[in-house]
């Protein structure tokens, strides 16, 4: 079996590599040329026998033609392609639309007109497509493949775009494409810019911060409510370290392990039809929840003297709740979460605790 992967680079690409090298596929990964080296994911299989990774970008439809063509046995294509941050989607909608909507129909397109269309296509749709939408089942607040959209940002925008560009191609040409509506997934390969990733990674500092010093934490107390925090040490010396920087705490989210999730991208393209699938554990929680987990993991227990509410990290129009239902996905595919959020957040701390 061979696949393509394009954003390889990202969190998703490079566990789904890993996860189809595993299974001796042959991977193409598809990344844009940068100035800087962005392959820090997947350094650990550059040199393996069964994958190559190639220079392409999704918003180019002759790129795309180009690397379809040199793999035209290819079997299954996911396109994990996007800018994928919900923030800077508000700073730059256009390049979200090009990478994120206009990316993934390049790569249709491009598979109608090279005529290979028994090749399987996976696409990355997202949660935020819910936007402010849930249904209420049971008196509970979920979001299910029947849920209707309500975009609440460019990012979002262009998922839905991008959703239904499969849904039509998906009927007009008889391709087996199918989408993956993955609520958030994180883990240690996750983007700094990510709030759980931004949360862990403070912690990791810290903690490292407290080692170099021979500081215990139930040695030490905290306070002030500006940007730094006034640090009280048992031997009374006072220091100031940044604190950690955050926007609204109180949207609710249903998080998941990533590692378990591109498993279910892969089991959706082994199905005999295509269909869209809603990829989440069923549990949300809020980002105060995930700092009481995290902080309380770390020995720190009073965690709001740690952190300082930016309104700089708000989002122009905010998503308050996510909380999927994977009913279907746990049905068909037979496919079920390996993690929760606690043992989520304790694989990021104990990455971190390894950082320099």
């Amino acid at each position: 079996m061979k696949a393509i992967i394009t954003g390889i680079t990202g969190q998703d690409g490079s566990h789904l590599a890993d996860l189809l090298l595993e299974k001796d596929y042959e991977v193409v990964g598809v990344a844009r040329r940068a100035s800087t080296d962005t392959t820090q994911r997947i350094k650990h299989i550059l040199n393996h026998p069964k994958f190559n990774l190639v220079e392409g970008d999704v918003t180019d439809m002759s790129s795309i033609l180009r690397i379809l063509s040199d793999n035209a046995n290819v079997d299954e294509i996911y396109n994990l392609a996007a800018q994928s941050h919900v923030g800077t989607s508000f700073k730059q909608p256009g390049l979200t639309w090009d990478a994120t909507a206009k990316g993934c129909l390049n790569i249709l397109e491009a598979i109608v007109n090279l005529n290979i269309l028994n090749v399987r296509f996976y696409q990355a749709s997202s949660s935020e497509m819910f936007g402010k939408k849930y249904d209420e089942v049971n008196g509970e607040k979920i979001q299910s493949e029947t849920t209707k959209f309500l975009p609440q940002s460019p990012y979002a925008i262009a998922k839905c775009a991008a959703h239904e560009a499969v849904r039509l191609y998906r009927e007009a040409y008889n391709i087996h494409a199918s989408c993956g509506i993955l609520f958030n997934h994180e883990g240690p390969r996750r983007g700094d810019n990510f709030v759980t990733k931004k949360i862990t990674k403070w912690i990791g500092g810290f903690l490292r911060y407290l080692s170099r010093n021979n500081i215990k934490t139930k040695d030490l107390t905290a306070s002030f409510a500006n940007k730094d925090c006034e640090l009280i040490f048992a031997s009374g010396v006072q220091e100031s370290y940044p604190k950690l920087r955050l926007g609204n705490l109180d949207a609710y989210r249903d998080w998941g392990y990533a590692g378990d999730y591109v498993d279910a991208m892969w089991k959706m393209l082994q199905q005999d039809n295509p269909d869209d699938y809603v990829i989440c554990t069923g549990h949300s929680h809020t980002i105060r929840d995930f700092l009481s987990i995290a902080f309380d993991y770390a020995g720190i227990h009073n965690w709001e003297d740690y952190v300082f509410i930016d309104l700089e990290f708000y989002r122009p129009a905010e998503v308050d709740y996510l909380r999927g239902d994977n009913t279907k996905a746990v049905r068909q595919l037979g496919w079920t979460p390996k993690f929760n959020l606690t043992d989520l957040i304790k694989i990021m701390l104990e990455h971190e605790k390894l950082q320099g």
